[in-house]
């Protein structure tokens, strides 16, 4: 399960890196207001950079959101078709996820390459490169596909999605451990 892991650890990373950039936006909003309120500057590019630190951060952070099982979830239809049926729904929303979220991927990096290869900039004072505000998105969603794809693979070869108490377990470990439960031998 080395993929599934370094997924997982890839995905714990780009939720700190998301933690970082709200931490960014919230530092700037303060400068921000000390500076227009304070010291009575003009500012250029503050309210911009919180704007794209806050979208990069939703989707960076989108494959630790789902990683931690954080999405918004129904489950009552799940948990009344019972575990064969739990199982087919949740294999048919991560290929689903996984064909629109890799359209988005796809959308994305042709944006961002365009852009770059244009070097095309925000119509704005600051006018930041505008590959580098389009980044996030393809980065974030690969990363998500990444995700949806080891979470399937999870479902596929325990049988079930991880809880948050296993996905630091090895796979021998929780194939014995879901042996006990189920009264098998491993």
């Amino acid at each position: 399960m080395l993929f599934v892991r370094a997924v997982s650890t890839i995905s714990r990373i780009a939720g700190f890196l998301a933690i970082a950039l709200l931490v960014a936006a919230v530092l700037v909003v303060c400068e921000m207001v000390f500076v227009r309120y304070v010291l009575r500057w003009s500012t250029v590019w503050q309210t911009e950079f919180t704007i794209y630190a806050l979208v990069a951060a939703t989707f960076i952070g989108s494959p630790y959101v789902l990683l931690q099982r954080g999405h918004v979830n129904v489950d009552l239809i799940p948990t009344a078709a019972g575990p064969t049926g739990r199982k087919a729904m949740e294999a048919m929303a991560g290929l689903l996820s996984i064909l629109f979220v890799g359209l988005m991927t796809y959308a994305g990096w042709i944006a961002m390459y365009e852009a770059f290869e244009g070097g095309w900039r925000t119509e704005t004072v600051w006018a930041p490169p505008l590959w580098i505000v389009l980044a996030p998105l393809p980065i974030g969603m690969g990363l998500l596909v990444l995700q949806y794809v080891a979470d399937l693979v999870r479902l596929f070869i325990l049988g079930d999605a991880l809880t948050l108490a296993e996905q630091d377990t090895s796979f021998a470990e929780l194939t014995e451990a879901r042996a006990i439960q189920t009264g098998e031998q491993a």
